[in-house]
């Protein structure tokens, strides 16, 4: 809604000019100014009159910072696969279009086949480096199995633990409209100590095969586990969407063990706060309290809810956030204080805008800050780089510095869908106004940097060993 100023007697000063001008107005004039000077510091000007914002963080950090482009050549051509041509109806081709498209000339843009796969038993030039989008291998060999997840750092190992579905199975539709899917295989658990060498450490949490009762049989639906560790119990707490094959259940579920190697033990699965939830993350602040963040109300909106002690379940306490907004995949990180969320918009399987949003406290009012992507072309940025977000990862010693994590959806075969990891900053200043009283946030603006190829710091790396 917008905030109106209630009518107050005026407090006037002279101005030289023999006019009269508002208090008020001479000292938004006076911010005004200090705003101009403060975003000319912000930003440095290059030949051809490009305008590049500086983000101030470390100085070995500001590589992950260069800005690539992409281009795209769609060559004409007559025959489509009929799923394709159908969807098509007759009109040109998108981007979009020739992403879902499984027949598509330049599908290996996106899904690049698996001589380039990412290989951490190779070694060779191309070690440590991230390639978003193309096949990443563990250290078996096989083919990253951890889609829709979340990363656990304990800190005692220094040791990440990366959680997501196992989606190693046929794809298949359930019903003539039904989306593409898996059965469920379960959440499978990585461990690595660089974020770029991974062990599988097995599916810790199975589904079911036997038990058609169970909220993990096989024909459900198990999206988006996220674990975090609980400091009083000393046990690892996992959530996640829980969903029969229509989407009606519209649950959460929750699992627990007493390593981050599981086996976990599933408990139950609720409609938390007595509301529909599909998209789903936890987040755990810095003082231990815990925190579920939903897409109910039909994808209309977002709910926020502290978890009990235990992370076992929801308190009685929920705060609707950007409502009417459609938005989905939320991800939560805090960064000097100030809480940020990415989401996505809601779009099936294919590709939408990313947005950052900030707040100055969970449970508080939520702003809508517009697309944090930068680089690649006008088409990656309206997509996040073809890829939904899913979790951001805080980077120890790096100042300022995340990783976002997002997977590149392939629907067509979901086993085959790729991960999307892409340095994000927070710095600078913000450029889109609040929404509410159309002024500019006091917190800095979230960046996301497209790169084909770029890694860490080597001396971060060497202090995570």
């Amino acid at each position: 809604m917008r905030v109106r100023n209630k009518q107050r007697k005026s407090s006037a000063v002279r101005c030289n000019a023999g006019s009269r001008c508002t208090l008020s107005t001479f000292v938004w004039s006076m911010v005004g100014c200090i705003l101009m000077i403060h975003f000319y510091s912000l930003v440095s000007h290059k030949d051809g009159g490009e305008v590049h914002v500086r983000v101030h963080h470390h100085p070995l950090a500001r590589e992950l910072e260069e800005v690539e482009e992409e281009n795209f050549t769609i060559q004409h051509r007559v025959r489509r696969s009929p799923r394709a041509a159908k969807r098509l109806g007759g009109r040109q081709p998108s981007l979009i279009d020739e992403f879902l498209d499984d027949s598509s000339q330049i599908r290996l843009l996106f899904f690049p086949d698996h001589r380039t796969a990412i290989n951490p038993m190779k070694g060779g030039n191309d070690s440590m480096y991230f390639y978003p989008g193309r096949q990443w291998l563990d250290t078996d060999g096989n083919c990253i199995q951890a889609h829709g997840g979340g990363i656990l750092y304990v800190e005692n190992s220094r040791t990440y633990y990366w959680y997501g579905e196992n989606k190693d199975g046929p794809t298949y539709q359930a019903h003539k409209k039904g989306p593409a899917r898996v059965d469920i295989m379960g959440v499978s658990c990585y461990s690595s100590k660089d974020l770029w060498t991974w062990t599988h450490e097995g599916v810790v949490l199975p589904g079911e095969e036997e038990n058609i009762t169970h909220d993990l049989y096989k024909s459900n639906v198990l999206e988006r586990p996220k674990v975090i560790y609980n400091d009083q119990t000393e046990k690892y707490v996992m959530w996640m969407h829980i969903d029969d094959v229509n989407y009606t259940k519209a649950s959460v579920g929750v699992a627990v063990s007493d390593s981050p190697t599981g086996p976990f033990k599933y408990l139950y699965s609720k409609r938390p706060h007595g509301f529909d939830s599909r998209d789903m993350t936890i987040f755990k602040d810095d003082d231990g309290k815990a925190y579920l963040i939903y897409s109910s109300e039909d994808n209309s909106e977002l709910h926020i809810g502290p978890l009990m002690d235990d992370y076992l379940d929801v308190t009685r306490v929920m705060r609707r956030v950007l409502v009417g907004q459609h938005r989905e995949a939320p991800a939560v990180f805090k960064h000097e204080g100030t809480y940020y969320m990415i989401t996505s918009g809601c779009t099936g399987w294919a590709p939408n805008e990313v947005y950052a949003h900030a707040a100055e406290s969970m449970m508080g009012t939520w702003e809508t800050m517009g697309n944090p992507c930068v680089g690649g072309n006008k088409a990656f940025r309206a997509t996040t780089f073809f890829s939904q977000s899913t979790f951001v990862l805080p980077l120890p010693g790096l100042p300022d510095s995340f990783i976002f994590m997002a997977d590149r959806w392939n629907p067509a075969e979901l086993r085959d869908s790729r991960y999307v990891w892409l340095p994000l900053t927070v710095g600078g200043a913000a450029d889109e106004p609040l929404e509410y009283n159309f002024g500019f946030p006091l917190w800095s603006r979230v960046s996301i940097y497209w790169h084909k190829r770029w890694r860490l710091p080597d001396w971060w790396r060497r202090t995570q060993g």
